[in-house]
């Protein structure tokens, strides 16, 4: 890799990996906060995005407003899915493990919609992240403690919403894998414009976060209300806790998009994917360790075959039966 994909490279993961932890400690406070995170996130992006990819809108569009669209309902759906589910006992542990099990809905919807077909070993390597995310999630479920949010802090309440708020990361998982397709084709029409299609698909979904503002004015007076932290080289100016959270979230969301964004204009595909598995896995380790998350041997086991199923579907790792093959195909 060159000078520049080095950089984008640790900016990936200094990005990403501080934005969950910001997050992580944002619902740690305020489990329901996660519309304000979305909200504020969006919001930013696309005040970037309006001052330095559209230069105040006099940048022409490369892509319609009609292409667009189905786009941004789905991002707009994915993102706020994604963070609304902390309200819904979904530990961050499992949120990132799930999430990590992307190929899965990737190779359904890209067998059915572009009727691409896979390597025996990639079949094999969905089933390892299928039976992974399936035992971190039963195992999960046994660690849905009563929680006073929901109904009367009846157990069963909380494992119903906790099951409610798995079905939405999966289906949150299956939209963004097909968002995903719809972006691979509007590209091969257009040509690539990463940078518009970073700024429109947070800048048009915008007025829709004003159905959602009794919920979001409820987090924001709940951030302002948050303990101080106090700087004293400001002249000991107190600013509320969960107020720092979230600029550190938005600014380091930011950082982690553009990155990976840029990344992909300078690596394969395969290195992408490389670096994205293992920035998932420090960030898995992370939250385990600084955060004490519970975590047992069977949920480490479900991470390992996640993570190395995933490996093996970007062809970084191999059985030993493919590789037999593959030098018997040289060879010849």
């Amino acid at each position: 890799m060159n000078l520049r994909a080095c950089l984008a490279t640790a900016n990936v993961f200094v990005g990403c990996c501080s934005a969950v932890v910001f997050l992580e400690l944002i619902v740690k406070l305020d489990p329901g906060a996660g519309n304000l995170v979305t909200a504020g996130q969006f919001a930013f992006i696309a005040l970037e995005g309006f001052i330095f990819t559209s230069k105040f809108g006099t940048v022409k569009r490369v892509i319609s407003l009609r292409d667009y669209g189905l786009l941004v309902i789905m991002f707009f759906l994915t993102s706020v899915c994604n963070n609304y589910v902390f309200h819904l006992n979904v530990p961050m542990t499992l949120h990132m493990i799930i999430r990590g099990g992307s190929l899965i809905s990737n190779m359904c919807l890209g067998t059915i919609v572009l009727k691409r077909q896979y390597r025996l070993e990639q079949y094999i390597a969905v089933i390892m992240i299928t039976v992974g995310i399936f035992i971190c999630t039963y195992f999960s479920s046994q660690d849905v403690a009563v929680d006073k949010r929901h109904g009367d802090g009846d157990a069963e309440a909380n494992i119903f919403w906790w099951l409610v708020g798995v079905l939405l990361l999966v289906l949150a998982l299956f939209i963004s894998s097909y968002m995903g397709i719809t972006q691979e084709l509007l590209y091969r029409k257009h040509g690539k414009c990463a940078r518009e299609a970073l700024f429109y698909t947070h800048l048009l979904p915008l007025p829709a976060f004003f159905f959602m503002y009794d919920n979001i004015k409820a987090h924001w007076a709940v951030a302002m209300a948050s303990e101080t932290y106090r700087f004293e080289w400001l002249g000991d100016v107190a600013v509320p806790l969960l107020l720092l959270y979230l600029i550190g979230n938005i600014l380091m969301q930011h950082l982690c998009i553009s990155s990976v964004y840029f990344l992909t204009t300078e690596c394969s595909s395969l290195t992408v994917t490389l670096i994205l598995t293992l920035r998932k896995f420090v960030s898995l380790v992370f939250s385990i360790v600084y955060f004490r998350n519970p975590f047992t041997i069977y949920h480490w086991l479900g991470t390992v075959l996640v993570f190395v199923g995933t490996l093996m579907f970007a062809n970084v790792l191999s059985l030993p039966v493919g590789r037999l093959r593959r030098n018997a195909v040289k060879s010849d």
